[in-house]
């Protein structure tokens, strides 16, 4: 199978950096992208500036490629958007010769399977080539891969409103006034928030963006009301590490989120549940329970950040192992659940960690992850590095894995589990001594947690990216 290229699916950030890699190992890669343009996910929320400079949104082997163009590295200390990061970054790379020549944009993968064989077919099953299925303008096709490299991540499958994973009665059915992920308030979409009613739902960064943004709009259109509903009663994990965190730009959007909250600005809802939505006049009627109570709370937008989940339907014939609970890798699992693991960071791993039981086949970035969250792009370097190195046959370097994550400053575990937890990847120890140790680091300007960048002493803004 040596003879056939390798198939990766998405060409945002991670899945091009799979492609440079392999072009740095001498292999060929062939990109289907689902949009027309690569990034296609990322310019949905283009005009969110992201929480990490530079220097943890740019892979190395795609930098030496681009360098070999002549492309000038933007401010390492600069804070991107996501549209930034697609012009200055992402594009480029997919105009370098060796990528152009096997990209396929508007092409998407409907389907992967081994050829001659189904999921429960198994003589000669690893000896027969991957069959990737896609649509484009010219139809239905089918190509030929010698491993698959799933990027194609989480964005187009965002979780419902309703607390138990399944939308609520009248959410689909009044989807026009619901916007997942993080609508562009300041912009584009405008119109359809300033002066209005509006609830978040959420407790991510996704949801603090749009708080903040919806703050910024009250500033120009004072009537514009904000809810935020927190499924949970947990505002310190809501407002973050906020000095203490390692990448700063976040640290602050938890404190600004803060002030709204505490000038009055935001209305907080806690611990929250939607029940039922249902059109009254012009607005949304949506019955929940708040704080154990029914309550009702009627407004024109509502905006549902409360994450994403993973589409496999692609890869119904291939055989995937996945955790029951993260719907992760099994060996990833334990290092990223969100039920016993609250800390910025996870432990290096690589291609050990993300084996399936169908050999060739990875999935790696956001979809990796399975249901679990804080996935960062650096993280997704580390695994395609790994990946492409025991493709090519270096198990020494797949196996030596080295991830260096900027951590939140927020360091516990949830309320239903106060015993012990996992601090940062390291073996679980008692909370309370974990978040000590943690804080006397921080306290000396030094990293908690076991992490290694010192804390930034001051923010800089982005000033351009390209040159």
């Amino acid at each position: 199978m040596l003879d056939f290229p390798v198939a990766i699916i998405g060409a945002g950030p991670v899945g091009l950096a799979a492609a440079a890699h392999l072009v740095e190992r001498g292999l060929k890669p062939v990109i289907f992208e689902r949009g027309e343009d690569v990034g296609a996910s990322m310019l949905e929320w283009g005009h969110v500036r992201v929480f990490s400079p530079w220097r943890y949104n740019i892979d190395q082997a795609a930098k030496r490629l681009l360098e070999n163009e002549g492309w000038v590295h933007p401010d390492p200390d600069a804070y991107p958007t996501g549209r930034e990061i697609v012009d200055c970054y992402l594009r480029p790379i997919a105009l370098t010769a060796p990528i152009a020549a096997g990209l396929h944009r508007g092409s998407e993968v409907t389907g992967i399977t081994r050829r001659g064989h189904d999921l429960m077919s198994s003589s000669g099953r690893e000896a027969a080539p991957f069959v990737v299925r896609y649509t484009s303008q010219g139809g239905a096709r089918s190509f030929l891969a010698q491993a698959v490299i799933d990027a194609s991540g989480t964005w187009s499958r965002p979780n419902p409103i309703g607390v138990d994973g399944l939308p609520v009665d009248g959410e689909l059915e009044n989807a026009n006034r619901i916007a997942y992920g993080i609508p562009d308030v300041l912009g584009r979409n405008r119109q359809a928030y300033a002066g209005r009613r509006v609830l978040i739902v959420g407790n991510g960064h996704s949801a603090i963006s749009t708080a903040m943004s919806l703050v910024e709009l009250q500033n120009h259109a004072p009537n514009t009301e904000i809810f935020w509903a927190l499924r949970r009663n947990r505002v310190e994990k809501l407002i973050g590490g906020g000095l203490n965190d390692q990448l700063p730009e976040r640290g602050a959007l938890g404190l600004a989120a803060k002030r709204a909250i505490d000038a009055g600005r935001v209305t907080l809802l806690a611990p929250f549940s939607a029940e039922r939505i249902a059109r009254i006049g012009n607005g949304l009627q949506l019955e929940a329970i708040l704080g154990g109570k029914p309550y009702t709370l009627v407004v024109d937008q509502i905006v549902v950040a409360t994450g994403f989940r993973p589409d496999f339907s692609l890869l119904r014939e291939l055989r995937i192992g996945l955790d029951p609970v993260v719907e992760a890798p099994p060996a990833l699992a334990p290092l990223i659940d969100p039920n016993v693991h609250s800390c910025g960071t996870v432990r290096p791993h690589g291609v050990a960690e993300l084996r399936h039981p169908e050999l060739g086949l990875t999935i790696v970035g956001s979809k990796s992850y399975g249901r679990a969250p804080t996935f960062l792009m650096t993280t997704g370097y580390e695994q395609v590095r790994s990946v492409v190195a025991d493709l090519v046959g270096d198990h020494e370097a797949a196996r030596d894995v080295r991830l260096i994550l900027p951590e939140t400053g927020v360091c516990g575990v949830p309320a239903d589990n106060p015993a012990s937890t996992q601090c940062c990847g390291e073996p679980a120890v008692a909370v309370d001594t974990c978040c000590a140790d943690d804080a006397a680091a921080k306290a000396a300007g030094q990293s908690g947690c076991g992490c290694s960048i010192a804390i930034p002493s001051r923010t800089k803004n982005a000033v351009g990216c390209c040159p």
